[in-house]
């Protein structure tokens, strides 16, 4: 089997090359980076090192490498025989590839080939329709029409944390051991690709919220708590026995409206808790609190890990969730002068004081009770 896979780089060989060649693909790499094609076409193969105290290695081969900036023209060819098409380039990067990957489907409906699946790996909801979106405006109605018939965009959610890290091998990549990929399988075009440690549902908004509401929930919550206390790192941070109790608490609360909302099973949301509770701790991997705090903004908005999961909580429970509420309190303190959201935030603070701020940050109305309970926690 073959897969092409756009981005060669430490995300792109660390976790989706790895788990494709696991899965017995000859994995061919697109990248516009001459250095690292060049090292991929010349060595034929790269280390995975898990970070924990075993430093697990796993071996990558069968591998190839394609400049799509030199050679489009073997791009092409390559998705005329793939198996699969995947990417992680980073969201922005995606309307870049689409017309290449048009022409690659356009030969492959002039050599009557059939059924391939385009799997979008990016940090994003909806990455695959993007791209797909993207690379529509590139072909004809009657391309479009075929594409649709016969070409797959499943979405997917993928969680791995890779640092970052200089090594001796150019193509040796760090990981943690973690990681997850879960694909919709309700939009998948043939036969379902046999992918070893990807997981399909058909219900892929629920892992999308459940990893938003526990991962990412969780090292914002790890991030402002230790920040307040001058905390450098997220595993010192939770480190602290007392933190880290703390941010067991949020997660319990977000853990409780997925349970509610998806019908999660308890016993093995809670499992994945302490498992991403133990990402966390991680002494391997060097995480810094001033950089996953950073965009409070955002993170303090009303459809993002914090202010979103209290307000279902509230909705669901008729009880303010008050370990939450800390945290937003806390994030309301946040400040580095390297993120500009942050620096804003106290600028809006010290102008308009924390309510009005809050308020304006999370679309709240200032009456709203959650509004009064962070802004009442902020002021003691």
């Amino acid at each position: 089997m073959k897969a092409i896979h756009f981005g060669a780089g430490n995300i792109g060989r660390g976790f989706i090359g790895l788990l494709l060649h696991q899965s017995n693909y000859e994995v061919n790499f697109v990248d516009v980076n001459d250095q690292v094609i060049d090292a991929i076409n010349n060595i034929g193969k790269y280390n995975v090192f898990l970070a924990n105290d075993q430093k697990d290695t796993f071996a990558v081969s069968n591998i190839k490498g394609i400049n799509s900036k030199v050679n489009p023209e073997k791009v092409i060819e390559a998705i005329i025989s793939a198996d699969l098409v995947t990417t992680a380039i980073g969201p922005n990067i995606l309307k870049f590839i689409a017309p290449l990957i048009a022409d690659g489907l356009k030969a492959k409906k002039e050599q009557n080939q059939k059924y391939l699946n385009i799997i979008a790996c990016e940090n994003m909801i909806g990455g695959s329709a993007q791209l797909k979106k993207f690379v529509f405006e590139n072909l004809n109605e009657e391309e479009k029409a075929w594409a649709e018939e016969f070409i797959g965009f499943p979405n997917s959610a993928v969680d791995r944390i890779v640092p970052n890290q200089h090594n001796e091998n150019l193509l040796d990549v760090l990981v943690e051991p973690f990681s997850e990929w879960v694909v919709d399988e309700m939009e998948l075009k043939g036969v379902k690709p046999d992918i070893k440690g990807a997981h399909f549902v058909d219900n892929l908004q629920a892992y999308i919220e459940r990893k938003l509401f526990t991962v990412n929930t969780g090292h914002a919550a790890t991030a402002y708590l230790g920040n307040a206390q001058n905390y450098t790192t997220i595993a010192e941070t939770i480190s602290n026995k007392e933190l880290e109790e703390k941010v067991l608490r949020v997660l319990e609360e977000t853990g409780k409206v997925l349970v509610e909302k998806y019908n999660f099973n308890p016993e093995e949301h809670n499992q994945y808790i302490y498992k991403i509770i133990g990402r966390f701790s991680n002494s391997h991997i060097i995480d810094d609190v001033k950089r996953v705090g950073r965009s409070p903004l955002r993170k303090l908005g009303k459809n993002d890990r914090l202010v979103a999961p209290a307000l279902e909580y509230l909705e669901v429970f008729k009880v303010i969730p008050n370990n939450l509420v800390d945290v937003m309190a806390a994030a309301l303190s946040f400040y580095s002068e390297d993120d500009q959201e942050s620096v804003q935030l106290q600028q809006l603070i010290s102008e308009k004081g924390v309510l009005q701020a809050f308020s304006e940050v999370s679309g709240l109305e200032e009456h709203h009770e959650l509004v009064k309970a962070v802004v009442s926690v902020y002021n003691k």
